[in-house]
């Protein structure tokens, strides 16, 4: 069991199983009623602490800065949530859920907490949060934003087919047939008159023209790929978080409207 005076040491400082690992944050100790010994810890566990669940710390032990206890940390985090009433009272049900969760025997508590000059945990309840017989501690929540990623669509490269029209104009050569007469001349007069005087004759000229021809090759025009690119953007997160406050009564000159 821990002492009155290594509970600012257990506040707000881990809290380990007993196999060394990690459970979370001590938040509140509780107090027996009819003791005022230390019995319970509140310890603040999950993602970003947002889960509490209790321990008793009857058999703990403060190693160096952080809380021990003789549970698994399975068996912490998987104990009955409870509630705390306004005044910080945790009623004999829940007590009772703890106790055979934890595998503590009810009656034998009970009957330690409330034999003449034993210590224990009354039937009552227990105090929460209290440094000392004089002292209360005044907590609050702090909200803890993260960020998670999840996938939100997906792009993909795909090839495929199509057909164009191109249009295109080439000049095209063709050969036609022009009739050319020249009159007699001395200087032909030899080459008209080699030949007989009347006579037959035929001449043939091989006309020829140019067509277009089309013919395609596939050539390499450009690389696609994928890839991605991080934008940051920000987002305002609200939430609600749950803080103590400290009335005082009969003090002079402390402010009556509180912490």
């Amino acid at each position: 069991m821990i002492s009155h005076e290594q509970i600012p040491t257990v506040l707000d400082h881990p809290v380990y199983d007993a196999g060394d690992n990690k459970i979370g944050e001590a938040k509140h100790v509780f107090f027996d009623d009819v003791t005022g010994q230390p019995e319970w810890v509140s310890v603040k566990t999950g993602l970003f602490g947002t889960s509490e669940t209790f321990v008793p710390i009857h058999d703990a032990s403060v190693v160096e800065d952080h809380l021990k206890v003789p549970y698994a940390k399975d068996t912490v985090k998987d104990a009955p949530n409870v509630d705390v009433d306004a005044g910080g009272h945790l009623s004999e049900a829940e007590e009772h859920r703890l106790y055979e969760h934890y595998g503590i025997d009810w009656d034998v508590s009970w009957q330690q907490a409330n034999a003449p000059g034993e210590g224990g945990w009354a039937q009552a309840g227990t105090d929460q949060a209290r440094r000392g017989e004089d002292a209360m501690t005044r907590s609050e929540e702090r909200m803890h934003v993260g960020t998670e990623r999840s996938e939100v669509g997906r792009a993909r490269l795909r090839k495929y087919v199509v057909t164009e029209e191109v249009q295109k104009t080439v000049p095209v050569r063709r050969e036609e047939v022009r009739v050319e007469r020249e009159p007699i001349t001395d200087a032909n007069r030899d080459d008209a008159m080699a030949g007989p005087d009347i006579s037959e004759d035929e001449h043939e000229v091989i006309l020829h023209e140019e067509r277009p021809v089309v013919e395609t090759e596939t050539v390499p025009v450009e690389r696609v790929r994928m890839s991605t690119q991080e934008h940051t953007d920000e987002e305002t997160v609200h939430g609600k978080v749950r803080k103590e406050r400290i009335d005082t009564e009969g003090v002079e000159g402390d402010d009556p409207r509180g912490t």
